[in-house]
C-alpha cells in the first residue's frame, strides 16, 4: 500500500467514525480518483481536496452528507534511480566486459552458498565459569530476550529467528540447526552440510555465549549429553569436516584465538594450497584478548546482529546517540515499510545505501579478489 493510500484510509476512517454509522463511507477507489495528474506524469500532491460531488447533497432520508477530505496517492520514492532498472538484463545485452573497473569489481564466477550450519551453544540461565557479567548486561539473542520465556522455548525461538535472519540473504541455501549440541552432533552436521553443498560454499555460524572462551590451541566448546561438562572441539577437526570452500562466523569472546590457531594450522600444513586458503574465510567477533560487549542497550549477539540485520542494528546505534534520543520511539524501527529488494520502498532504499557503503569499504580495505567472495 502506498503512503497516499495509507493516509487516505486513515482519514476516511476517522471521518466516518465521527459521523453517524448510517452515513455512506467512500471507497479507496473513489479516493484515488481525486488524484490530479499533469501530462500523464506522477500524481501531484496539492493537499487535501473535498469531494465536491457530495457537497450539499442529501441522502434518501434528507440528512446532509458529510464532506470527506481526500489525500492524493503519492509515490514514496520516485526519482530516476528508483525506476525499474534491470541490471542483469542490461549486462546480458551489453555482453561480458573484459576491461575497466566494472570487470574487476564483479567476480566472473560468483561463489554460491549451498548450505548453512547454525550452531548455538547458549545454555540459557547458566553462565560459563570464565565470564564475569556486569549488571545490567546485554541479554537479547537475535533480538529475543531469552529470560522472557522458559529456556527450552527461548532456545528454540532464537534458533528459528537466526535461521530466518540468514534466509533473507541466502534464500536458496539449505539450513541445518543444532541447539546446545554435542561434538558428535556437530560432526554429523558438518558432514551432512558438505554432502549437500558439494563444491559450493558452506557457512558455519557458531554462537558460544553459553560456553567458555576458545582455548589458546584453537578449541571451541560443546556439551556432553547430560549437560554436565564442556567438551572441547579442535578447529582442526572442524576444518577437516567442512573442508573448502567455507566461511566461518565465530560470535564469542576471544574469537581471535580461533583465527590465530587456524592460521598456524595453514602455516605448517603442507597439503594446503593457495586456492584452498583463498576459499576459506573466517569472521570473528573480537580479538584474542577481548570479550564481547555487554552494554544492555544492545543485543548480546551484536556481531551477529550487524551481519544479519544490519539496517536494524545501525538504526538502533544511531537512535541511542542522536540528540533526539529521548523523544524517539525505537519500536518504529521494526515498522519501516517495504521490502529489502524493492528500491521504491523505504526499507529497500536503506538496504541499497547500506550495500553501496559496505561494498565500497570491502573494495578499499580487503585484498583485491577477496571482496567478491563475501557476497
Amino acid at each position: 500500500m502506498a503512503l497516499g493510500d495509507l493516509m487516505a484510509s486513515r482519514l476516511v476512517h476517522s471521518s466516518s467514525s465521527s459521523s453517524s454509522s448510517s452515513l455512506p463511507t467512500p471507497s479507496l477507489a473513489a479516493v484515488n480518483h481525486q488524484t490530479d495528474r499533469v501530462d500523464g506524469e506522477l500524481p501531484v500532491a496539492n493537499g487535501p481536496e473535498l469531494r465536491r460531488e457530495d457537497a450539499g447533497e442529501e441522502d434518501e432520508e434528507g440528512r446532509a452528507v458529510a464532506l470527506v477530505p481526500c489525500l492524493p496517492q503519492v509515490v514514496v520514492l520516485c526519482e530516476q534511480r528508483h525506476e525499474g532498472f534491470n541490471e542483469a538484463a542490461v549486462a546480458a545485452a551489453a555482453g561480458p566486459s573484459t576491461s575497466g573497473l566494472v570487470s574487476k569489481w564483479r567476480p566472473k564466477d560468483r561463489m554460491k552458498t549451498g548450505c548453512v550450519a547454525l550452531v548455538l551453544c547458549l545454555n540459557i540461565s547458566v553462565d560459563p565459569p570464565d565470564v564475569i557479567k556486569i549488571s545490567p548486561c546485554a541479554r537479547m539473542e537475535c533480538w529475543i530476550d531469552p529470560f522472557s520465556m522458559p529456556p527450552p522455548k527461548a532456545l528454540e525461538n532464537i534458533g528459528k529467528t537466526l535461521h530466518s535472519q540468514y534466509e533473507r540473504w541466502q534464500p536458496k541455501a539449505r539450513y541445518k540447526l543444532q541447539l546446545d549440541p554435542t561434538v558428535e552432533e556437530v560432526k554429523k552436521l558438518c558432514n551432512t552440510c558438505r554432502k549437500y553443498a558439494r563444491s559450493e560454499r558452506v557457512l558455519f555460524h557458531y554462537n558460544g555465549h553459553g560456553v567458555p572462551k576458545p582455548t589458546a590451541n584453537g578449541e571451541i566448546w560443546m556439551f556432553n549429553k547430560s549437560y554436565t561438562q564442556y567438551i572441547p572441539l579442535p578447529i582442526t577437526d572442524l576444518d577437516s569436516w567442512l573442508k573448502t570452500p567455507s566461511i566461518y562466523v565465530f560470535d564469542c569472546s576471544a574469537a581471535g584465538m580461533i583465527v590465530k590457531a587456524f592460521l598456524e594450522r595453514l602455516d605448517w600444513s603442507s597439503s594446503s594450497s593457495a586456492s584452498s586458503v583463498k576459499d576459506c574465510i573466517l569472521l570473528a567477533a573480537c580479538e584474542a584478548h577481548q570479550t564481547l560487549p555487554q552494554s544492555a542497550e544492545y543485543p548480546a549477539d551484536v556481531f551477529t546482529a550487524c551481519l544479519t540485520t544490519p539496517i536494524k542494528m545501525a538504526l538502533h546505534w544511531f537512535c541511542k546517540r542522536s540528540l533526539l534520543s529521548g523523544s524517539l520511539d525505537h519500536s518504529l524501527i521494526d515498522q519501516i515499510p517495504g521490502r529489502q529488494n524493492d528500491r521504491k520502498t523505504l526499507l529497500g532504499e536503506l538496504n541499497w545505501i547500506f550495500t553501496a557503503i559496505t561494498d565500497t569499504i570491502a573494495w578499499n580495505v580487503l585484498p583485491h579478489g577477496t571482496e567478491g567472495h563475501l557476497s
